[in-house]
């Protein structure tokens, strides 16, 4: 990217070079009056080219090169644009699979506290089964109940799209 931008910054720089030159070539050597007419301005520098061929051979090659560094120059901002359309979008996918991989160790983590969570309800019900006659006849009514609804989540994914689902516990 930085050499795009240097060739950019150099070709910029030779076309100002040669207009700059151009400018020298041109200033003082065809005088005209500020009330002069366009079709007189034109006469004047129309002969001062026949007066001077040299001159207008340089002149022209010097138009020339500006127009192929003109060229040019539009090519490189051409490729430098495309460059940096490259470089957000790989950017993107750069941010998108590091948010990938924190929302993977979440996921994970997720489906461990699941786990755990599962275990810890299925020896919360093993207490209960145990504990409920005993329960029913001091207290008249259940210790636990509700224990056909519980779910836990679990995170599946199947490549691209991941999914949050319960699992009954």
């Amino acid at each position: 990217m930085e050499q795009i931008q240097a060739e950019i910054a150099a070709l910029r720089n030779q076309i100002q070079a040669l207009q700059q030159e151009r400018v020298a070539l041109t200033t003082d050597n065809v005088i005209s009056g500020k009330d002069d007419s366009p079709l007189k301005i034109a006469e004047a520098y129309r002969r001062y080219a026949r007066e001077n061929p040299q001159l207008a051979v340089e002149l022209k090659g010097i138009d020339d090169a500006i127009a192929a560094l003109e060229v040019q120059l539009q090519q490189k901002q051409t490729e430098f644009a495309r460059w940096q359309i490259e470089s957000k979008q790989l950017n993107q996918e750069q941010q998108l699979e590091e948010a990938r991989k924190v929302a993977q160790v979440h996921a994970q983590r997720i489906n461990q506290l699941a786990g755990e969570l599962a275990k810890e309800i299925r020896l919360l019900k093993t207490c209960a089964d145990q504990l409920s006659p005993m329960y029913w006849q001091v207290y008249y009514k259940p210790f636990i109940t509700g224990f056909k609804t519980i779910s836990v989540p679990h995170v599946r994914s199947d490549g691209d799209v991941w999914t949050i689902v319960n699992r009954i516990v």
